[in-house]
């Protein structure tokens, strides 16, 4: 007679769950050392003299490094996943960083940046993938765990450098280093579970590993509501290159505060996001993913638009309600996209990431160059009327109460 035993329910549950739990603190690692690029920016401004087209440049470099690959590499794991590809995207990113403490030059930040977007690229799709095969069929739950480490992660990166590297310059960013050697240990980790996974799901159903379930919608009406999706997208992420890369400038500008007091206030607004995630996506189990989006995106014009007409304690209360509201909409798009082509889950995840990062890129040069050619204070009051685009979340339907052609 064979000692092996098959798991309990729970013990695979529970299993699963320290498994999300693990990819949410690889989030978060990734996002902390992602998160320093534009924290660093005050830094830098003044020490190479940079222009705020610059500044945009760099972010621009990264994001858009990012979009391109993100979808190929999502739709190339989707045929054939990779899962120690999780370790190797945090490489890219442990070079880049290496190369922004140490550049003499601007031309070293640009390579840089594109480094570490290659980083994000790689790491994103395999990781939304993992995080989709630990749900155990809470897909809103699961993706929302997942984002909301990488969303500490990025309100954690400004604290990094305002305690440790604004103070000492811009060298003793090399201790980001040794965040970035605990992350690739972890994720070789996650990888080794990632690949027994798969090769268990394989042997159970060979088949059904192959062969994608039908979609909720005929071919045309997919492309439309992607469409859709993407116009929210950009709305979201241009509000946010506005809030990650020119909110400390903004706060520096108009009330006279300090650096490291800025890079405070934006780890405040930031850490509003992480707690607006985790909300997004359960609440999406429950209620569906299409009124999260609506209710995330359009419901957050009213607090963008008074923003810039508020005090200093008014700004950062408002900024956390903003940030809170409009976060919760990323886990519920991504779900919903994943949820309109089943089967396609590195694709859509890279497609979604790489949108994200290509918007906040562009959006972060446009509105760099805007700064440039008026001020800082006008950019906020323009970025403000961008959510009012949350008005074409009417046109996603209910997928919930939809049937697959031919079904």
């Amino acid at each position: 007679m064979s000692s092996t035993t098959a798991p309990t329910p729970a013990a695979a549950d529970s299993g699963a769950l320290r498994v999300l739990v693990a990819l949410s603190v690889a989030h978060l690692l990734n996002d902390v050392l992602q998160a320093l690029i534009p924290a660093l920016y005050p830094l830098i401004k003044d020490t190479f003299a940079l222009s705020f087209a610059q500044i945009g440049l760099i972010t621009f470099t990264y994001q858009l490094t990012a979009s391109v690959l993100q979808p190929l590499v999502g739709a190339f794991t989707d045929r054939r996943p990779l899962p120690q590809s999780l370790a190797g995207g945090m490489v890219f990113t442990l070079v880049g960083l290496v190369l922004f403490a140490r550049a003499t030059q601007y031309s070293t930040l640009v390579v840089a940046a594109g480094l570490t977007g290659t980083g994000s690229a790689i790491f994103h799709p395999e990781a939304s993938r993992l995080a989709r095969l630990a749900s155990g069929g809470r897909h809103g739950f699961a993706q929302a765990l997942f984002q909301v480490g990488g969303n500490l992660g990025s309100s954690i990166g400004p604290l990094f450098i305002a305690l440790i590297v604004a103070p000492r310059g811009q060298a003793h960013l090399l201790w980001s280093t040794v965040l970035a050697l605990g992350a690739i240990v972890l994720l070789v980790r996650l990888g080794d579970w990632y690949r027994q996974h798969l090769n268990d799901v394989r042997r159970r159903s060979p088949a059904a590993a192959l062969r994608p379930p039908p979609g909720p919608l005929p071919r045309g009406r997919v492309a439309l509501v992607l469409g859709v999706l993407g116009v929210l997208i950009l709305s979201k992420y241009f509000y946010l290159a506005a809030m990650t890369s020119y909110y400390t400038f903004y706060l520096i500008a108009r009330f006279g505060v300090s650096v490291p007091a800025a890079q405070v206030y934006l780890f405040v607004f930031l850490f509003a996001v992480a707690a607006g995630t985790i909300i997004g996506g359960p609440v999406g189990d429950r209620i569906g993913r299409r009124k999260v989006i609506w209710a995330s995106i359009l419901g957050v014009a009213p607090f963008t638009l008074a923003l810039p007409y508020t005090g200093l304690a008014g700004t950062v209360a408002l900024s956390v309600v903003i940030g809170v509201v409009l976060a919760s909409a990323f886990s519920a798009i991504l779900v919903y996209a994943q949820e309109l082509l089943p089967g396609r889950v590195g694709f859509v995840a890279g497609l979604f990431f790489g949108l994200a990062f290509g918007m906040a890129g562009i959006g972060s040069a446009l509105l760099g160059r805007l700064a440039d050619l008026t001020n800082i204070e006008y950019v906020f009051r323009v970025a403000g009327y961008l959510p009012l685009l949350g008005l074409l979340a009417v046109c996603l339907p209910d997928l919930r109460h939809e049937a697959a052609p031919g079904a």
